[in-house]
């Protein structure tokens, strides 16, 4: 058999970068096609079967209650290769407590924030299921799956997955969980169903499509409860340099007929010193994914980019220069009526030694159609904005011991001007111990109102051995109201299981009460057995 392969090796002390098998300065490790070769390997007839048992104990106590309660909890995930490239996973009462809850952010515009996946079982062959412009629309997020509007957790009873290839240039995947209705919020049972199916092609080219399916069931759900969405996408290589990929889709609603597609045409030509690219995307007013994500909806965009990289000889110790421009338009998908305009200009300074500087400017238009709650009590009212910003980012030797970034914008915001800065200091201390911490400062002062808001994170990690660590993430948010911190400590056996102990806390800073506020304690126990081998 005849493998492809590459190595990549990190100088950290001269900054480089260097391939087994070498690479052009645009691409990276994940270029397969430029991978070099290796001869002489046999795949061993596969047999792998494996149970991961698990059993937890957790107590906790909401801010509202007086005493805490006691659960416990058992469960098992199976893996099961059905072929050396076709993996069946099943689990029972899914449960992800040992996973790092999520970074808090700060919302200052109308728009849903994107919070990644995080859950390891969701992770697994996540690229396989993805269709859409990440972070952006998506036909499929499985943050959908197991937790609710406000963040809170859906159990989950169980569920399969069936992910891989068939034959040499076909990949499939098959996905069916099934959430348990909550009492308390009144949220039925749901079965989430997942299809997909992508042809590869020469030169990086496939064509794909997708199936997701919600359905409601249990005494909480209404008549007709569900949701669905479908798309198809491919790619097209061009050469090694130009690719044109995009998707089209639509959902269906219950008595929502029209407005329900989505379309997304993007092409992209990379070289060593140029990578041009230009897009197009559509999403109408009722484009609906339940079990997907989208940041806004009922619009259309063009958005482009030239990007460019100079590598000076001998100039001041400088390692990279790169110009570049971003620029995207939306307008409103019914009346017209431009919605958002926003222009990058800027500049990458990176210096051999690892320091880098990013000198900014950004010329934006914002179009707001229907008044929104900036922050409490401060009203950004319907209007079109003009403005533009200054942006400066400096960082150190991001591999030294010791490291720290800066980004600070200064320029318009809705009417008025705002002041953001993005700090982050880091420290390492051999292979043992990192830590970095962060804060974020907006003072934003507008015609209906001045407020400043802070987000603060602390993030500590220490290995006693490659198997033994402890984590800590604290986070302050006062636009939410709230401090939270997640303490994890494992004894790692094989494939991620082994003993953890994970302690949370959530409480107010007297304004409101978050959604979960209270406090934590889980310990759980996993075991990997390998049925035949």
């Amino acid at each position: 058999q005849a493998w492809g392969i590459n190595f990549q090796r990190n100088i950290r002390s001269r900054n480089e970068e260097s391939f087994w098998s070498p690479l052009p300065r645009q691409f990276n490790l994940y270029r397969l096609s430029l991978a070099g070769e290796l001869y002489g390997l046999e795949v061993p007839v596969q047999r792998n079967l494996k149970l991961t048992p698990y059993a937890l104990g957790e107590a906790v106590r909401r801010e509202a209650d007086t005493r805490s309660k006691l659960f416990g909890h058992i469960g098992a995930d199976v893996k099961y290769s059905v072929t050396p490239s076709l993996t069946m996973d099943l689990t029972l009462n899914t449960d992800f407590a040992q996973v790092e809850v999520d970074e808090e952010q700060i919302n200052l515009d109308r728009f849903n924030l994107f919070f990644p996946e995080k859950r390891p079982f969701f992770l697994e062959n996540a690229g396989l299921f993805s269709v859409g412009r990440p972070g952006q629309v998506e036909v499929f997020f499985s943050r959908r799956i197991g937790i609710g509007e406000d963040g809170q957790q859906i159990p989950i009873i169980g569920g399969g997955r069936l992910s891989g290839k068939l034959g040499n240039n076909t990949n499939i995947g098959f996905l069916s969980m099934q959430t348990q209705s909550v009492d308390q919020t009144l949220t039925p049972s749901n079965n989430f169903t997942v299809a997909r199916v992508q042809q590869d092609f020469l030169n990086r080219s496939n064509i794909g499509a997708i199936f997701v399916n919600r359905q409601g069931s249990g005494r909480f759900s209404r008549n007709s409860d569900y949701g669905r969405s479908y798309a198809v996408d491919g790619r097209l290589g061009i050469g090694q340099q130009g690719t044109i990929s995009g998707f089209a889709a639509g959902t269906q609603t219950p008595d929502i007929k029209d407005g329900t597609q989505a379309y997304d045409l993007t092409g992209r030509y990379d070289t060593e010193q140029y990578r041009v690219t230009l897009g197009y995307t559509e999403v109408g007013p009722n484009f609906n994914p339940e079990v997907g994500f989208y940041s806004r909806r009922g619009l259309r965009r063009l958005n482009s980019q030239v990007y460019t990289r100079f590598r000076p000889e001998n100039v001041l110790g400088m390692h990279e220069i790169r110009p570049h421009v971003n620029h995207f338009t939306i307008w409103n998908f019914e009346t017209g009526q431009q919605e958002s305009q926003f222009t990058h200009i800027d500049t990458h300074w990176e210096w051999q030694n690892g320091y880098e500087v990013h000198t900014g400017l950004n010329v934006f238009k914002e179009g707001v159609l229907v008044p929104f709650e900036i922050f409490p009590d401060v009203i950004v009212p319907v209007g079109t904005y003009d403005h533009a910003e200054a942006q400066l980012v400096a960082n150190t030797n991001r591999g030294a011991p010791l490291s720290a970034s800066i980004n600070a914008i200064f320029g318009g915001f809705f009417g008025g001007d705002r002041v953001q800065i993005r700090s982050q200091a880091s420290m390492r201390a051999g292979e043992t111990f990192n830590a970095q911490v962060s804060w974020t400062y907006n003072d934003v002062n507008l015609p209906s109102g001045s407020f400043v808001a802070n987000l603060g994170r602390l993030r500590v990690n220490y290995s006693f051995t490659t198997r033994m660590f402890v984590q800590a993430l604290v986070q302050y948010n006062d636009r939410a109201d709230l401090w939270s911190s997640n303490i994890r400590f494992a004894v790692l056996s094989d494939a991620n299981t082994g003993f953890f102990v994970v302690y949370n806390d959530t409480r107010d800073l007297g304004y409101r009460r978050p959604t979960g506020a209270g406090r934590s304690l889980t310990v759980k126990y996993s075991q990997l057995f390998d049925l035949l081998n």
